[in-house]
């Protein structure tokens, strides 16, 4: 008589990518912590030690062949933990807080503003992963991406903290960009995702140029360098969604 064996199917997940997108969420976590111990400059250059692991563990699942659905979804939780809720809190306890010495209503409009970011970051992020797979012009993102969001505010944070300015100084104007750049990440405005973006071909003279006087500029003032960089790539959507536009309009015309 035959005995049948049962074959047990052990589930795992790949360990590789999956240290990198844990790497990244424990950045995002120290963000917070050293922002709640007014350590802003580490909470801002741990945000931005996040988006460079949050580009590492994609890369290294595609070169490894290690993608999963697990890993994808693991990589969107971490996602919300260093682009949603870190900035949000970074934000807060450097200036948003402080708007309740302005009044109760103002104190209110402080932490809305942290929420309204939270969320519009976390709907950024389900939008994305039901667009996956989908038809969509792979040149593009929809909506600001939530990294860069989360960069424009860290380099705010690290430049105010380098040149000695208070957060409760500029309370105003950043309770007015965090809910702007929540807003964006949910917007239709298309930001270039620099996919097709190829190193081994040849590339025109003039970007080598530009390479290198980033570098420099760099080099002379991180934090500047950083916010500059992602304030002008969050102003791309809106001016070239405007561009778009007026371009339709002008082959209206001329028809």
């Amino acid at each position: 008589m035959q005995h049948k064996t049962k074959v047990r199917y052990r589930r795992g997940i790949y360990l590789l990518p999956n240290i990198f997108t844990t790497a990244a969420m424990f950045a995002g976590f120290y963000a917070v912590v050293a922002a709640m111990n007014g350590q802003f400059e580490g909470a801002a250059i741990a945000i931005f030690i996040a988006m460079i692991l949050d580009g590492v563990d994609g890369r290294v699942a595609r070169m490894t062949n290690t993608q999963s659905e697990f890993g994808a979804e693991y990589d969107s939780l971490s996602d919300m933990v260093s682009f949603g809720i870190a900035p949000a809190l970074v934000m807060y306890e450097w200036s948003l807080s402080s708007m309740v010495g302005l009044g109760w209503q103002w104190g209110k409009l402080g932490w809305l503003a942290a929420f309204i970011y939270t969320a519009c970051a976390a709907m950024r992020l389900a939008r994305f992963n039901t667009q996956v797979g989908a038809s969509s012009d792979k040149r593009f993102f929809q909506g600001l991406p939530s990294p860069s969001a989360a960069a424009v505010i860290a380099g705010l944070v690290w430049v105010g903290v380098d040149n000695g300015i208070v957060g409760a100084e500029v309370a105003k104007l950043t309770v007015v960009l965090t809910i702007v750049l929540g807003l964006l990440m949910v917007s239709n405005f298309l930001y270039w995702s620099f996919k097709e973006l190829h190193f081994k071909g040849k590339v025109p003279f003039f970007s080598i140029l530009i390479v290198v006087l980033l570098l420099a500029l760099a080099a002379l003032d991180t934090s500047k360098a950083l916010f500059v960089v992602f304030a002008l790539y969050t102003l791309s959507g809106p001016v070239f969604s405007a561009f778009r536009k007026l371009k339709k309009l002008g082959r209206r015309k001329s028809a």
